[in-house]
């Protein structure tokens, strides 16, 4: 029988799988690049990413149901931040270990070819 868990946390692969899908789609990357800073609106968020307003709510959503960000309500508008340091950390770290990667990872073929393209926000299965 397959370990479906992660050796040290019992997370299960499957968990793991959707968590790290949640970094993988540009938009959530450029929605996620402008929140390292402060906290941002939605409004902020489609006019920086030039994005239209359904699309980005579509992967705000997936952002927040992965816990990777937070929304607070204050009056009309929703405020996003990322949900807590480490994922600003996680974030640096990407950076940090595809600048050693950088030229493979752009020559990797297989990458496209395992990977089905992504519609939408969809993150899950």
């Amino acid at each position: 029988m397959e370990n479906n868990y992660c050796a040290d946390t019992n997370i299960s692969i499957d968990t793991r799988t959707k968590f790290i899908r949640g970094f993988s789609d540009k938009t959530r990357l450029q929605i996620l690049d402008f929140l390292l800073e402060e906290e941002k609106t939605v409004s902020q968020i489609v006019n920086a990413i030039q994005g239209n307003q359904s699309n980005i709510s579509q992967h705000l959503s997936c952002l927040k149901g992965c816990g990777i960000i937070t929304g607070r309500q204050e009056g009309k508008y929703v405020y996003y931040q990322l949900a807590n340091a480490k994922i600003k950390l996680l974030l640096a770290m990407f950076d940090e270990v595809l600048v050693e990667v950088e030229s493979k990872v752009a020559c990797c073929e297989q990458n496209e070819v395992l990977i089905p393209a992504q519609g939408g926000a969809e993150h899950g299965e």
